[in-house]
């Protein structure tokens, strides 16, 4: 089966936002459980170096996370560059290379 220039732009413009959101959610998942990590070793009155190793894992783990963020608004910026030259697209100029908006993706269009 094959998919024409259309199909493509409009399947990966939906995607890429969600693939971003989803990094979001990962992050505020593990921050969330940093946060309850660190509270319960201080109000349960164990002691402090408890749970460290754990703790320096985890903030590698999310660390990890906003790098992937940052590789995938590369890739957001690399696909738009890719659709203006390759699919005929024009973005909307509130758009910017660094992220482009999922509000903002319906508005491109083809150009003549």
């Amino acid at each position: 089966m094959t998919m024409n220039v259309n199909v493509a732009v409009a399947k990966i413009s939906r995607e890429v936002p969600m693939a971003e959101a989803c990094l979001d959610d990962a992050l505020i998942s593990v921050s969330s459980l940093m946060k309850s990590i660190v509270q319960a070793r201080r109000e349960t009155g164990v002691a402090p170096s408890t749970g460290q190793s754990t703790i320096a894992r985890l903030a590698r783990a999310q660390l990890s996370l906003v790098t992937a963020t940052n590789d995938m608004l590369r890739v957001h910026s690399d696909l738009a560059k890719l659709a203006q030259v390759h699919a005929g697209m024009d973005l909307h100029e509130h758009c910017t290379d660094a992220h482009l908006e999922s509000e903002n993706v319906a508005k491109l269009k083809f150009v003549s």
